[in-house]
């Protein structure tokens, strides 16, 4: 018997029994066209005595007026088009049920039913609780209760029959109360998709609990115990199929091959089968289990941008003290935040952001009484990781170095305010998290970052939901305005020195054809044209960070067993025809000079009317290690 979510109004039953009887008057058994009524009430009328000449068989049994036959009901609950039709996810039980009532009415007594039930399924009915009218399901093998709200299972109220007993996507916390009373002959148990968690759960998948158990799903809880689960599973000398994958156990890369070399006679793990191969790359590596870290290892690499517009087109030429406006690219990410003090093996990271735990972001600006937590850039340095910043100084992250302002200097908040970088919320990570971002580049066509990072968690089970929730990746514009800290010095020609002018005429007197020296005139030299250039001493203003595309990367299928996540983030076309012919002409203009010296005229691309910019797009992938071999796990 079969049962879906219930979409009425009215609030589901909790307990496992008035659930089965809902579900039974949801079959209308004795209604049209099933039980017994005026559609066929003359085929159930008492037998009267007849002569011998009516005992007579007839061809065609008659049918009175006003009544149907046997078919023409069975029809109404078979053809799709019926309204009396059942629903498609029916079980068979149900179908069965339904034509019983048409053909036999009489024998849906509770006494049948209890003893024709070898399945049961109520799946998401808010079942909270299984009672012990369960019981009187003498013959039932399989009960179904996925997704509902169970917290704890009373085994005493299990039949002893259960061959197969589900309970995924439920609150069960642990297997304990299961283990009380179990079903002796249980063959498969699913409890994935619970909130199990501990090291003592492993005590309670023993032989002493499931003797005759063949199949065990555990997948998605909380579970860390790799090497306490392998000790118990050990004992099912019946197991033959597992699932552990989801869990925080899972992550660590020498799962799979530590597992299988654990239970030999293991024949399909995490819906794979285990090959005679695996079983030879791994053979003997269960005894090193003590010398094995319980850590799991992430690789993050980001490739190739493309699709960002020039910002600088737009840009007037600055002047002799500015302002000179360069602008940078860069990649960010968020991952879940280590264990302190292990921030600083991070040596590659350019911008790490903590999470802004006092201020608060309001529309565009920050606003708030206390100061912005950044991160200063270790971009000089990149063996000390970043660091944070106190609580007496406000910094901005810049092209090339946090610039901190001291609070004391600021004499109100108006000024105070003034200094606050507009920032968008997306620059900041999510509680708990970490930003990481790439070097920050100028603008290309196509910004190559060959962006690689290693992170290394040992605190698995944070780890898990981060991976369920994902990471956020934006591609950033830093927008860099600097100012002369002085007027450019007007070139004031020096009085030539002593023994300078002395030594000019020297070079100046030549000897004439008759050994007489002869002053001769010095040559005026042209000085060569001196291209603009930026003075050494810049005032940099803050930094102004705009997002140009932000998207959430699913890393989910890294705990349903995938090895990794490879994906192009699209956020759209940012681009538009003019600022790429634009950004054309001042390449062109760039390339003229030397097109004259090769005698070639460069040509202007043309621009069809179905020409589209390229879309905004980073190319990222996320690896979780895993070892192949038993060599390769040990060498590591």
């Amino acid at each position: 018997m079969a049962s879906g979510s219930d979409s009425g109004s009215r609030s589901a039953p909790e307990t496992l029994s008035e659930v089965v009887r809902v579900h039974l008057r949801k079959l209308c058994l004795h209604e049209f066209p099933c039980g017994i009524g005026s559609w066929n009430r003359s085929r159930f009328l008492p037998q009267t005595w007849r002569t011998w000449r009516e005992l007579t068989p007839r061809e065609e049994e008659t049918v009175s007026p006003g009544e149907e036959t046997v078919e023409a009901l069975l029809g109404l609950v078979r053809s799709p088009h019926s309204p009396w039709v059942l629903v498609e996810d029916s079980s068979a039980e149900d179908h069965f049920l339904r034509e019983l009532a048409i053909q036999n009415p009489l024998m849906l007594k509770d006494t049948f039913l209890y003893s024709y039930f070898r399945s049961l399924r109520m799946v998401d009915k808010q079942v909270s609780l299984v009672d012990k009218d369960l019981l009187k399901f003498v013959n039932l093998e399989e009960l179904i209760l996925s997704a509902n709200k169970i917290k704890e299972v009373n085994a005493a109220n299990l039949p002893p029959t259960l061959k197969v007993l589900e309970l995924y996507g439920n609150e069960i916390r642990s297997m304990e109360c299961l283990c009380a009373h179990p079903p002796p002959g249980l063959q498969h148990l699913g409890l994935g998709h619970n909130k199990l968690l501990g090291p003592l759960e492993s005590l309670y998948v023993t032989n002493n609990y499931w003797p005759n158990l063949v199949s065990l799903d555990l997948g998605f809880n909380d579970l860390t115990d790799l090497q306490g689960m392998m000790v118990s599973l050990s004992t099912l000398r019946h197991l033959r199929l597992l699932v552990l994958q989801g869990n925080p156990l899972a992550l660590v890369p020498y799962y799979r091959g530590f597992t299988i070399d654990s239970l030999t006679r293991l024949c399909v793990l995490d819906d794979i089968t285990v090959s005679p191969n695996e079983k030879h790359q791994f053979r003997g590596f269960s005894l090193s289990g003590d010398f094995l870290a319980q850590e799991a290892q992430f690789v993050v690499s980001i490739g190739n941008v493309k699709g960002v517009v020039d910002t600088s087109i737009w840009d007037p030429e600055p002047g002799p003290e500015g302002p000179f406006i360069a602008y940078n690219y860069y990649v960010t990410y968020d991952f879940v935040e280590e264990e302190q003090g292990e921030g600083s093996q991070y040596g590659g990271v350019l911008a790490k952001i903590v999470r802004p735990s006092s201020a608060e972001l309001v529309g565009d600006e920050l606003q708030g009484g206390s100061e912005v937590q950044l991160l200063e850039e270790a971009n000089e340095s990149q063996e000390s990781g970043a660091t944070e910043m106190g609580e007496s100084e406000l910094s901005f992250i810049s092209g090339r170095s946090a610039l901190p302002v001291p609070l004391s200097s600021i004499n109100s908040a108006e000024e105070l305010a003034k200094l606050r970088p507009r920032m968008d919320p997306r620059l900041f990570p999510s509680p708990g998290t970490v930003l990481f971002s790439t070097n920050h580049k100028p603008w290309a066509d196509v910004i190559s970052y060959n962006y690689e990072m290693q992170h290394t968690f040992k605190d698995l089970v944070p780890l898990k939901a981060f991976l369920l929730s994902g990471t956020t990746v934006t591609i950033v514009e830093e927008k860099i305005v600097s100012w002369a800290v002085v007027p450019l010095p007007v070139e004031i020609p020096l009085p030539a020195k002593k023994g300078k002018g002395e030594k000019d005429k020297k070079e100046t007197v030549g000897k004439n054809k008759k050994g007489k020296a002869e002053k001769e005139p010095r040559k005026e030299q042209k000085a060569p044209k001196k291209k603009k250039e930026i003075p050494k001493e810049l005032r940099q203003e803050p930094s102004v960070l705009r997002v140009l595309g932000s998207d959430l990367v699913a890393l989910e299928p890294l705990l349903a067993g995938e090895s990794q996540v490879s994906t192009v983030c699209n956020y759209g076309v940012i681009r538009t025809l003019e600022s790429d012919k634009m950004i054309l002409t001042r390449d062109l203009k760039k390339t003229k000079k030397g097109a004259k010296k090769e005698k070639s005229k460069p040509q202007m691309p043309s621009f069809d009317s179905d020409y589209q910019p390229e879309p905004l797009t980073v190319e990222v992938q996320i690896q979780l290690n895993q070892y192949r071999t038993a060599e390769e796990a040990l060498h590591f």
